[in-house]
Protein backbone atom coordinates (compact mmCIF):
# COMPACT_ATOMS: atom_id res chain seq x y z
CA UNK A 1 0.00 0.00 0.00
CA UNK A 2 0.97 3.31 -0.44
CA UNK A 3 1.17 5.73 2.78
CA UNK A 4 -0.93 8.40 1.32
CA UNK A 5 -3.52 5.51 1.08
CA UNK A 6 -2.93 4.12 4.54
CA UNK A 7 -3.81 7.81 5.58
CA UNK A 8 -6.67 8.22 3.56
CA UNK A 9 -8.66 5.16 4.41
CA UNK A 10 -7.76 5.62 8.71
CA UNK A 11 -9.72 9.24 8.17
CA UNK A 12 -12.12 7.72 6.23
CA UNK A 13 -12.56 5.18 8.62
CA UNK A 14 -12.80 7.67 11.68
CA UNK A 15 -15.56 9.56 9.83
CA UNK A 16 -17.39 6.21 9.13
CA UNK A 17 -17.28 4.98 12.84
CA UNK A 18 -17.51 8.99 14.37
CA UNK A 19 -19.79 8.83 17.61
CA UNK A 20 -21.32 12.48 16.02
CA UNK A 21 -22.41 10.54 12.55
CA UNK A 22 -21.31 11.22 9.27
CA UNK A 23 -23.88 13.93 8.73
CA UNK A 24 -22.66 16.57 11.05
CA UNK A 25 -18.55 15.27 10.25
CA UNK A 26 -19.44 16.41 6.55
CA UNK A 27 -21.06 19.63 8.14
CA UNK A 28 -17.96 20.36 9.93
CA UNK A 29 -15.96 20.12 7.17
CA UNK A 30 -18.44 21.81 5.15
CA UNK A 31 -17.92 24.81 7.85
CA UNK A 32 -14.02 24.71 7.85
CA UNK A 33 -14.24 24.80 3.53
CA UNK A 34 -16.15 28.12 4.17
CA UNK A 35 -14.25 29.95 7.09
CA UNK A 36 -11.20 29.09 4.94
CA UNK A 37 -12.64 31.14 1.92
CA UNK A 38 -13.34 34.71 4.48
CA UNK A 39 -9.28 34.53 5.53
CA UNK A 40 -6.97 37.19 4.44
CA UNK A 41 -4.27 35.93 2.23
CA UNK A 42 -1.65 35.92 5.10
CA UNK A 43 -3.75 34.12 7.20
CA UNK A 44 -4.21 31.27 3.96
CA UNK A 45 -0.75 30.97 3.81
CA UNK A 46 -0.42 29.26 7.42
CA UNK A 47 -3.98 27.79 7.33
CA UNK A 48 -3.92 24.03 7.51
CA UNK A 49 -5.12 22.69 3.95
CA UNK A 50 -5.40 19.26 5.36
CA UNK A 51 -8.52 20.09 7.15
CA UNK A 52 -10.81 20.29 4.49
CA UNK A 53 -11.19 16.99 4.42
CA UNK A 54 -9.61 15.60 7.65
CA UNK A 55 -12.07 16.93 10.54
CA UNK A 56 -8.84 15.18 13.13
CA UNK A 57 -6.37 17.43 13.93
CA UNK A 58 -4.30 14.84 15.88
CA UNK A 59 -4.45 12.54 12.82
CA UNK A 60 -1.40 12.97 10.31
CA UNK A 61 1.61 11.89 7.82
CA UNK A 62 4.25 13.51 9.89
CA UNK A 63 6.99 12.39 7.76
CA UNK A 64 7.45 10.25 4.10
CA UNK A 65 5.99 10.84 0.55
CA UNK A 66 2.24 9.87 0.44
CA UNK A 67 3.28 7.61 -2.68
CA UNK A 68 5.64 5.49 -0.97
CA UNK A 69 5.39 2.02 -1.11
CA UNK A 70 4.56 0.31 2.52
CA UNK A 71 4.93 -3.51 3.10
CA UNK A 72 5.91 -3.67 7.15
CA UNK A 73 4.65 -1.33 9.67
CA UNK A 74 5.78 -0.70 13.31
CA UNK A 75 2.90 0.20 15.40
CA UNK A 76 2.81 1.47 18.87
CA UNK A 77 0.82 3.55 21.41
CA UNK A 78 3.40 6.22 21.86
CA UNK A 79 5.85 6.59 19.02
CA UNK A 80 8.84 8.72 20.33
CA UNK A 81 12.20 9.06 19.63
CA UNK A 82 13.42 5.86 21.00
CA UNK A 83 10.69 4.02 19.16
CA UNK A 84 12.06 5.68 15.90
CA UNK A 85 15.60 5.32 16.59
CA UNK A 86 14.80 1.64 17.21
CA UNK A 87 12.88 1.11 14.24
CA UNK A 88 16.28 2.65 12.20
CA UNK A 89 17.74 -0.72 14.46
CA UNK A 90 15.43 -2.94 12.67
CA UNK A 91 16.32 -1.55 9.50
CA UNK A 92 20.24 -1.92 10.24
CA UNK A 93 19.86 -5.39 11.64
CA UNK A 94 17.99 -7.00 8.14
CA UNK A 95 13.92 -5.84 9.16
CA UNK A 96 13.03 -2.93 7.08
CA UNK A 97 10.63 -1.01 8.41
CA UNK A 98 8.56 1.05 5.87
CA UNK A 99 6.35 3.11 8.26
CA UNK A 100 6.40 3.93 11.89
CA UNK A 101 2.35 4.14 13.17
CA UNK A 102 1.35 6.02 16.71
CA UNK A 103 -1.34 6.08 18.02
CA UNK A 104 -0.94 9.70 20.40
CA UNK A 105 -0.21 11.98 18.25
CA UNK A 106 3.11 13.99 18.02
CA UNK A 107 4.46 16.62 16.21
CA UNK A 108 1.73 19.00 14.76
CA UNK A 109 -0.82 16.52 15.40
CA UNK A 110 -0.10 17.13 19.46
CA UNK A 111 0.51 20.75 19.22
CA UNK A 112 -3.31 21.60 17.95
CA UNK A 113 -4.74 17.91 19.32
CA UNK A 114 -7.03 20.14 21.07
CA UNK A 115 -9.07 21.24 18.68
CA UNK A 116 -10.61 17.49 18.09
CA UNK A 117 -12.39 18.20 21.82
CA UNK A 118 -15.28 20.23 19.92
CA UNK A 119 -17.09 16.87 18.73
CA UNK A 120 -17.49 16.20 22.44
CA UNK A 121 -19.91 18.95 22.42
CA UNK A 122 -22.22 16.91 19.74
CA UNK A 123 -21.34 13.73 21.32
CA UNK A 124 -22.91 14.72 25.11
CA UNK A 125 -25.65 16.17 22.80
CA UNK A 126 -26.69 13.03 21.62
CA UNK A 127 -26.50 12.08 25.37
CA UNK A 128 -29.49 14.32 26.42
CA UNK A 129 -27.25 17.42 27.33
CA UNK A 130 -28.63 20.86 25.37
CA UNK A 131 -25.70 21.71 22.45
CA UNK A 132 -25.66 24.70 23.96
CA UNK A 133 -24.99 23.57 27.28
CA UNK A 134 -22.58 21.36 26.21
CA UNK A 135 -20.54 24.14 23.94
CA UNK A 136 -20.52 26.10 26.63
CA UNK A 137 -19.24 23.53 28.69
CA UNK A 138 -16.02 22.23 26.69
CA UNK A 139 -15.22 26.15 25.54
CA UNK A 140 -13.12 26.46 28.76
CA UNK A 141 -11.60 22.89 29.17
CA UNK A 142 -10.58 22.79 25.78
CA UNK A 143 -8.51 26.62 26.37
CA UNK A 144 -7.08 24.83 29.77
CA UNK A 145 -5.75 22.26 27.65
CA UNK A 146 -4.53 24.25 25.08
CA UNK A 147 -2.51 26.16 27.49
CA UNK A 148 -1.20 23.03 29.07
CA UNK A 149 0.60 22.08 25.85
CA UNK A 150 1.76 25.07 24.66
CA UNK A 151 5.47 25.11 25.76
CA UNK A 152 5.55 21.09 24.96
CA UNK A 153 8.57 20.63 22.74
CA UNK A 154 6.11 18.77 20.13
CA UNK A 155 8.50 18.14 16.90
CA UNK A 156 11.04 16.12 18.32
CA UNK A 157 10.01 12.48 17.57
CA UNK A 158 9.56 13.71 13.66
CA UNK A 159 13.00 15.59 13.31
CA UNK A 160 14.25 12.42 14.22
CA UNK A 161 11.88 10.33 11.73
CA UNK A 162 12.96 13.33 8.76
CA UNK A 163 16.69 12.90 9.50
CA UNK A 164 16.45 8.76 9.50
CA UNK A 165 13.84 9.09 6.42
CA UNK A 166 12.03 7.05 8.32
CA UNK A 167 8.02 7.38 7.52
CA UNK A 168 6.20 8.30 10.30
CA UNK A 169 2.20 9.07 10.93
CA UNK A 170 -0.06 9.26 14.08
CA UNK A 171 -3.66 7.87 14.12
CA UNK A 172 -5.65 9.36 16.84
CA UNK A 173 -9.38 10.05 16.83
CA UNK A 174 -10.17 7.93 14.37
CA UNK A 175 -9.05 4.52 16.36
CA UNK A 176 -10.87 6.39 19.28
CA UNK A 177 -13.87 6.49 17.07
CA UNK A 178 -13.37 2.70 16.89
CA UNK A 179 -13.13 2.01 20.40
CA UNK A 180 -16.07 4.32 21.62
CA UNK A 181 -18.05 3.39 18.36
CA UNK A 182 -17.64 -0.69 19.39
CA UNK A 183 -18.11 -0.66 22.69
CA UNK A 184 -21.37 1.65 22.60
CA UNK A 185 -23.11 -0.40 20.18
CA UNK A 186 -22.36 -3.71 22.34
CA UNK A 187 -23.56 -2.71 25.31
CA UNK A 188 -26.70 -1.15 23.49
CA UNK A 189 -27.25 -4.52 22.50
CA UNK A 190 -26.34 -6.04 25.79
CA UNK A 191 -28.20 -3.99 27.62
CA UNK A 192 -26.02 -5.02 30.78
CA UNK A 193 -28.68 -4.85 34.18
CA UNK A 194 -25.58 -4.60 36.70
CA UNK A 195 -21.96 -3.46 36.88
CA UNK A 196 -20.78 -6.95 36.87
CA UNK A 197 -22.04 -7.30 33.42
CA UNK A 198 -20.18 -4.56 31.99
CA UNK A 199 -17.20 -6.05 33.70
CA UNK A 200 -18.10 -9.69 31.91
CA UNK A 201 -18.16 -7.65 28.63
CA UNK A 202 -15.27 -6.57 28.66
CA UNK A 203 -13.37 -9.43 29.58
CA UNK A 204 -14.60 -11.59 26.87
CA UNK A 205 -12.95 -9.05 24.78
CA UNK A 206 -9.29 -10.04 24.54
CA UNK A 207 -7.51 -6.82 24.46
CA UNK A 208 -9.25 -6.27 27.91
CA UNK A 209 -8.38 -10.33 28.84
CA UNK A 210 -5.21 -9.89 28.04
CA UNK A 211 -4.26 -6.56 29.89
CA UNK A 212 -5.70 -8.66 32.53
CA UNK A 213 -3.23 -11.22 32.90
CA UNK A 214 -0.63 -8.40 32.69
CA UNK A 215 -2.41 -6.80 35.99
CA UNK A 216 -4.58 -3.96 34.40
CA UNK A 217 -7.95 -4.98 34.33
CA UNK A 218 -11.14 -3.23 34.01
CA UNK A 219 -12.12 -1.58 37.06
CA UNK A 220 -14.98 0.08 38.86
CA UNK A 221 -13.97 3.39 40.08
CA UNK A 222 -17.26 4.52 41.13
CA UNK A 223 -20.03 2.72 42.54
CA UNK A 224 -19.95 -1.32 43.13
CA UNK A 225 -20.32 -4.46 40.93
CA UNK A 226 -23.80 -5.22 42.33
CA UNK A 227 -25.12 -1.87 41.47
CA UNK A 228 -27.53 -1.54 38.15
CA UNK A 229 -25.55 -0.02 35.09
CA UNK A 230 -28.56 2.03 34.06
CA UNK A 231 -27.58 4.04 30.42
CA UNK A 232 -24.77 3.12 29.89
CA UNK A 233 -21.94 6.43 27.90
CA UNK A 234 -19.03 5.32 26.65
CA UNK A 235 -16.97 8.09 26.94
CA UNK A 236 -13.82 7.19 24.53
CA UNK A 237 -13.10 10.17 22.11
CA UNK A 238 -12.58 13.33 21.61
CA UNK A 239 -8.89 14.23 22.42
CA UNK A 240 -8.84 14.22 25.96
CA UNK A 241 -10.85 14.52 29.08
CA UNK A 242 -13.67 16.79 28.35
CA UNK A 243 -15.44 19.41 31.52
CA UNK A 244 -15.63 17.45 34.57
CA UNK A 245 -19.09 19.86 34.85
CA UNK A 246 -20.66 17.88 32.29
CA UNK A 247 -21.12 15.00 34.78
CA UNK A 248 -24.35 16.71 36.56
CA UNK A 249 -25.55 17.28 33.11
CA UNK A 250 -25.02 13.88 31.91
CA UNK A 251 -26.87 12.73 35.35
CA UNK A 252 -29.89 14.80 34.79
CA UNK A 253 -29.49 13.09 31.26
CA UNK A 254 -30.71 9.87 32.51
CA UNK A 255 -27.07 8.12 32.09
CA UNK A 256 -26.18 5.94 35.18
CA UNK A 257 -22.48 4.46 34.42
CA UNK A 258 -19.73 5.88 32.20
CA UNK A 259 -17.27 3.35 30.56
CA UNK A 260 -13.95 5.57 30.15
CA UNK A 261 -10.35 5.01 29.22
CA UNK A 262 -8.90 7.04 32.67
CA UNK A 263 -10.24 9.81 34.70
CA UNK A 264 -8.53 12.13 36.72
CA UNK A 265 -8.81 12.56 40.28
CA UNK A 266 -11.06 16.17 40.01
CA UNK A 267 -13.49 14.09 37.28
CA UNK A 268 -13.96 11.48 39.38
CA UNK A 269 -14.47 13.61 42.51
CA UNK A 270 -17.31 15.24 40.39
CA UNK A 271 -18.67 12.02 38.69
CA UNK A 272 -18.92 10.48 42.50
CA UNK A 273 -20.91 13.72 43.12
CA UNK A 274 -23.78 13.52 40.78
CA UNK A 275 -24.08 9.42 41.74
CA UNK A 276 -22.77 8.25 38.49
CA UNK A 277 -20.96 5.06 38.44
CA UNK A 278 -17.57 4.99 36.67
CA UNK A 279 -16.50 1.76 35.01
CA UNK A 280 -12.28 2.51 33.97
CA UNK A 281 -11.66 -0.20 31.03
CA UNK A 282 -8.01 0.48 30.64
CA UNK A 283 -6.19 3.32 28.74
CA UNK A 284 -3.97 1.04 26.73
CA UNK A 285 -6.07 -1.57 26.91
CA UNK A 286 -8.32 1.04 25.17
CA UNK A 287 -6.08 1.98 22.88
CA UNK A 288 -4.92 -1.44 21.48
CA UNK A 289 -8.68 -2.32 21.15
CA UNK A 290 -9.34 1.05 18.83
CA UNK A 291 -5.91 0.64 17.01
CA UNK A 292 -6.71 -3.31 16.26
CA UNK A 293 -9.98 -2.05 14.78
CA UNK A 294 -8.91 0.62 12.81
CA UNK A 295 -5.90 -2.12 11.16
CA UNK A 296 -8.39 -4.69 10.15
CA UNK A 297 -10.00 -1.60 8.07
CA UNK A 298 -7.01 0.00 7.35
CA UNK A 299 -4.36 -2.48 5.97
CA UNK A 300 -4.58 -5.02 3.51
CA UNK A 301 -3.95 -8.29 3.69
CA UNK A 302 -0.35 -9.87 4.18
CA UNK A 303 0.70 -6.67 5.41
CA UNK A 304 3.54 -7.11 8.41
CA UNK A 305 2.73 -5.57 11.36
CA UNK A 306 5.43 -4.99 14.40
CA UNK A 307 3.97 -4.53 17.79
CA UNK A 308 5.77 -2.06 19.56
CA UNK A 309 5.04 0.43 22.65
CA UNK A 310 2.51 -1.34 24.72
CA UNK A 311 0.51 -2.28 21.43
CA UNK A 312 -0.77 -5.78 21.10
CA UNK A 313 -2.04 -7.45 17.45
CA UNK A 314 -5.63 -8.89 18.09
CA UNK A 315 -7.51 -9.55 15.05
CA UNK A 316 -11.14 -9.96 13.94
CA UNK A 317 -10.79 -13.63 13.90
CA UNK A 318 -9.76 -13.36 17.92
CA UNK A 319 -13.12 -12.26 19.12
CA UNK A 320 -15.30 -15.22 19.90
CA UNK A 321 -18.43 -12.34 20.10
CA UNK A 322 -19.53 -8.75 18.27
CA UNK A 323 -17.56 -9.53 15.10
CA UNK A 324 -19.87 -8.05 13.32
CA UNK A 325 -21.29 -5.01 15.37
CA UNK A 326 -19.05 -2.48 13.22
Amino acid sequence: MRLGDIYKRAVETGIEYDPRGKREVKRELKRVKDEYKALSKEEKEIFDREKFQNPYADTRILHGDPEREIRRVMVGVDMEVGEILLADRLREKGTPVDLVLAHHPEGRAMITFYEVMEMQAEILHRFGVPINVAEDLLRERIKEVERRIMPINYSRAVDVARMLDLPFMCVHTPSDNMVATYLQRIFDREEPLRIKDILGILMEIPEYREAAKEGSPPKVLIGDKDRKAGKVFVDMTGGTEGSKKAFERLSHAGVGTIVAMHLTEDHRKEAEKHHLNVVIAGHISSDNLGINLLLDRVLEKGMEIIPCSGFRRFTMEDRKRWTNIL
